[in-house]
């Protein structure tokens, strides 16, 4: 111990005397200053560093100072609000596609990917993701360097919690202030999702760039099946490293163009050098191993590009775009009812519709939900086929306008176009609709959105129908074909016709009058219940274009409207009379289901009780006539099987509108034709038919369509059944009154249709009285005093004045057109109207001789009751025959002579004579003569002498001398 304390003092004391000398000194005091000028260094860098910590901590407390302090529940609600896009299905549960929307995108859950994409994302895009918590420092450091020094290298610092957050939570402006909320909602969002939930929802809205159709996608799942046209859980590693490139640069590294094209040669090549960076990344990080990195490399990824398909809006135009709209008008009354606004101020008050248009449509576009049809595809594709095979819709037109892109004049087409549907009567579902001939030329859907006038399918809708509800007629009522003379309560300028002009067929039933669609039998019956407001009716069944005051419209009752009806609502208000009366509101979205399946929208069927059932069963019957014997009467002729049927056909004014609307118990069918401009489609170049052949060639051939696809629902089993209240009663035909004796014996009878509870035929009919009348011009007139007894028709009935102005009512009319020849009542029954005479004789006929028939022409004079045929002898004449007007203008002459024709007015004033047609007398035939019989001589033969018959003249010279007028 001492020995160790001796060797301490020793070098002790050597160190002193080491320290003692000069260059020791000397450097002593240099250390000294280096290590004084040290911790001066150390300290000036601490203070920098604290001051520049301080101060990169306060600007980025000043980056970050305006972001709230966001809640765990709001955090997450925004990560996982995709913008997934909706999809639409037929009826069953048929799958039709996807709405149209800017970026397209499916939702998937992180099980259902394949291994290999998350292992290419991680390698990738979050080598660190494991064990960071939100950011990894070095590498915003190295970032934040590269751009501060505005490096030509951009490696870029975002985890993927950081590009979640870009994308859900903040935008893509790229600034520090952006940046710096990106940092610190990144670490914040780690303590409030697993790890899991971050990957699943980075692959679900992360940008893929576009897919084989061209639409932008984003999503795993969207990408997958958009590019390779395989599921998520299916990609194979070269697959999933291609798809794990995109994001970096989504439309350079897409191999779709827009459009759908696939790219080709030089434009391929960067996405497939991505995917072998990425392979690359996959290797060095371990993901794979060195074997499977060289398979994948070698790997043909072009043959795996999925080929383009046509999107549902280029297949089904009308069809998607509708479905799309209809969602859209549920979604916008729904937002506005969650925000306690009432949707019917949608209808009046535009900046609010407006508002929540845009929402609706948002939610339409990125809501991701599923949308269930009523729509059959099988009869929604063999519709489209009819409309394709049916090949005389009539001219096509063309016009020059201006393309829109261009600026151009190009020559436009403008066929006849077509809009049809078929609805299910009990459930109101539309099955089926035709939009239209061509979308790319014309995009209006003329099935729901096309107002066009309905013409006389109007008829049962406004007047028959309620007419009986009212307890006005039955079925078999008499109505008045007359044309109207007094047009003071109307807006017309001259009388309207019927679609033949000249017709008038006077007193007929009203199930007549509908069956042949008379215009003027349906106006004067119209003005009976016009004070009543029947478009009521109207409303009640969803028209929905009718003006307020339009009843007071005589025009209206025969399909003259201000504005019109689409299909869907001319047929929908059919479909009443199938279901006793009931409007059953047609739809087409059955159901609409959110991205976890809940149900927020499903269809509830609401009838609206419009007429009783009695009104429409009878309304049913009449129009089976339609059918049978009537305007449709070539559309049921050519359907394929046989159902109870009941239709209306509608034409309106120049043959601009076609209609056909049919039914049976089971579904209705309206089919419309016409040009978009009013053009008529009666064009008469010899190649079309008529348009109401058009409608009805259609008609059947959508109706056959429809029956090939589903007979059990189009082929309905059963009969319209018959309702209570619905009664069969006698009733005199022309007053429609109960049956007196007299009506009896003129053999005027009928009985029809009652709805027993608005009407029956109780009171007595009093119109008759026993009468004589003359016929003119097949119409009949009260004979008068001096009219000829030879030309009176006696033993007829008549009826009386009261019942004339009754039958007319305000408009007036012909009342010798009540009873026309034609009139399908049976008796002798005129109208007592006085025929006024001229006061003139009648003018002379012209008389021709043919054989032994004498014909002559008609008067010319308009009161002529009858002709009488004279024979002439020695200068005098003698009456052989007299012949009604109404009868064949011929006699037969028995014997020889020289005749003449004079014509008889209903005063008894008598014509000039027409001029002599003569026959002469035969000469008698000779004797025969007789020759003894003498044998023949061999050889010869037996001649027989015929007698010479005897040659007949005719001559046809005028009698000069006689007077015009003479008795």
């Amino acid at each position: 111990m001492d020995k160790w304390i001796e060797k301490i003092q020793f070098y002790k004391d050597k160190f002193d005397e080491w320290q003692s000398t000069k260059w020791a000194k000397g450097l002593r005091i240099s250390s000294s200053v280096i290590w004084n000028l040290s911790l001066l260094f150390l300290i000036v860098c601490i203070t920098l560093g604290v001051f520049a910590a301080s101060v990169g901590a306060g600007y980025f407390a000043s980056l970050v100072k305006e972001e709230p302090l966001r809640e765990k529940k709001e955090m997450r609600a925004a990560v996982f609000n995709y913008e997934e896009t909706s999809e639409i299905y037929f009826a069953g549960d048929v799958y039709l596609g996807k709405l149209r929307t800017d970026l397209e995108r499916t939702e998937t859950k992180l099980s259902a990917v394949s291994p290999y994409v998350l292992d290419a994302v991680l390698a990738t895009e979050d080598e660190y993701f494991e064990v960071h918590n939100g950011i990894v420092p070095k590498a915003i450091f190295r970032g934040l360097l590269q751009d501060v020094t505005n490096s030509d290298t951009q490696t870029g610092g975002s985890t993927l919690t950081q590009q979640l957050i870009k994308n859900q939570i903040l935008t893509n402006e790229v600034s520090y202030e952006r940046k710096a909320k990106e940092i610190l909602l990144a670490m914040r969002l780690e303590h409030f999702m697993t790890k899991d939930e971050i990957l699943e929802a980075y692959l679900n809205i992360i940008p893929y760039g576009r897919n084989a159709n061209g639409r932008n996608i984003a999503g795993i799942e969207t990408a997958a099946q958009g590019i390779f046209n395989v599921k998520a859980k299916d990609l194979n590693l070269p697959q999933a490293a291609y798809i794990a490139g995109i994001p970096q640069a989504p439309f350079a590294y897409t191999p779709f163009r827009k459009g759908g094209v696939l790219k080709e040669g030089e434009a391929l090549k960067p996405g497939i050098e991505r995917m072998k960076t990425v392979l690359f990344r996959m290797k060095e990080t371990g993901y794979i191993s060195e074997e499977e990195y060289n398979s994948a490399i070698n790997y043909d990824i072009t043959k795996d590009f999925r080929q383009p398909e046509i999107v549902p809006e280029d297949k089904y135009p009308w069809l998607t775009f509708e479905i799309e709209n209809r969602v859209k008008a549920i979604l916008r009354e729904q937002f506005a009812s969650a925000d306690g606004i009432d949707p019917e101020r949608l209808k009046s008050e535009s900046k609010l519709y407006d508002k929540y248009d845009i929402i609706a449509a948002r939610a339409v576009s990125t809501g991701g939900y599923r949308i269930h049809t009523t729509i059959n595809k099988d009869m929604y594709e063999a519709m489209i086929q009819v409309k394709d095979q049916f090949d005389t819709y009539g001219h096509t037109f063309t016009k020059e306008v201006k393309d829109p892109n261009t600026g151009e004049t190009i020559t436009q087409d403008y066929p006849v176009q077509v809009g049809s549907m078929l609805i299910e009567n009990g459930t109101g579902r539309i099955l089926s609709f035709l939009g239209g001939r061509d979308y790319n030329l014309e995009q209006l859907n003329h099935a729901t959105q096309a107002v066009r006038p309905i013409g006389s399918t109007m008829k049962p809708l406004l007047v028959y129908a309620p007419a009986i509800e009212y307890g006005v007629i039955g079925a078999g009522s008499p109505v008045v074909d007359v044309k109207l003379e007094n047009l003071g309560s109307t807006t017309w300028t001259k009388s309207p016709q019927n679609y033949t002009k000249e017709q008038e067929l006077g007193i007929i039933s009203a199930r007549d009058a509908l069956k042949t669609s008379q215009n003027l039998s349906t106006i004067r019956l119209y003005d009976l219940i016009m004070d009543r407001k029947p478009t009521d009716f109207l409303y009640k069944m969803g028209f929905e274009h009718i003006e307020e005051n339009e009843y007071a419209n005589h025009a209206l009752s025969i399909g003259g409207m201000t504005n019109g009806a689409t299909v869907e609502e001319n047929t929908n208000a059919f479909g009443t009379f199938a279901n006793n009366g009931q409007f059953i509101d047609a739809y087409m979205i059955e159901k609409i289901e959110d991205v976890d399946g809940n149900i927020i929208y499903q269809h509830k069927t609401e009838p609206v009780q419009v007429f009783s059932p009695a009104t429409s069963y009878i309304i049913t019957d009449m129009l089976r006539d339609v059918l049978s014997d009537g305007t449709a009467k070539l559309a049921k002729s050519r359907l394929k099987f046989q159902s109870d049927f009941a239709a209306k056909t509608g034409t309106t004014q120049d043959h601009n509108d076609s209609w056909l609307v049919g039914y049976n118990p089971n579904v209705s069918l309206g089919v419309w034709l016409g040009y978009d401009y009013n053009e008529t489609l009666f064009y008469m170049n010899n190649r079309y038919n008529h348009p109401s052949v058009r409608i009805n060639m259609l008609w059947s051939n959508m109706m056959n369509a429809m029956y090939d696809v589903n007979p059990d629902l189009v082929d309905a089993p059963n009969p319209f059944p018959v309702p209570k209240g619905v009664v069969t009663r006698s009733f005199c035909g022309i007053s429609g009154l109960a049956v007196s004796d007299g009506c009896s014996k003129a053999g005027l009878v009928k009985s029809d249709l009652f709805n027993a509870a608005a009407m029956l035929p109780t009171a007595s009919d009093d119109s008759l009285i026993t009468s004589s009348y003359v016929v003119i011009n097949g119409n009949k007139y009260r004979s008068l005093d001096s009219t000829p007894s030879e030309f009176v028709v006696q033993g007829g009935y008549g009826v009386n004045e009261q019942f004339i102005k009754r039958m007319l009512g305000k408009f007036g009319g012909n009342a010798s057109k009540l009873f026309p020849e034609k009139s399908s009542f049976a008796g002798n029954v005129v109208s007592e109207e006085v025929f006024q005479a001229d006061g003139s004789p009648p003018a002379a006929v012209t008389a021709t001789l043919s054989g032994n028939t004498i014909t002559w022409t008609d008067a010319a004079s308009p009161d002529v009751v009858g002709y009488r045929v004279y024979q002439v002898v020695n200068g005098n004449r003698v009456l052989a025959a007299t012949k009604l007007e109404a009868e064949n203008k011929s006699f037969v002459i028995n014997g020889s002579g020289q005749y003449i024709i004079v014509s008889v007015d209903i005063t008894g004033l008598q014509s000039g004579a027409s001029n002599i047609v003569s026959i002469e007398e035969k000469t008698p035939d000779p004797p025969e003569q007789v020759i003894p019989p003498t044998a023949p001589e061999e050889g010869s033969e037996e001649v027989i002498i015929e007698p010479t018959p005897p040659e007949t003249g005719e001559t046809t010279t005028p009698v000069e001398g006689e007077e015009s007028g003479t008795p």
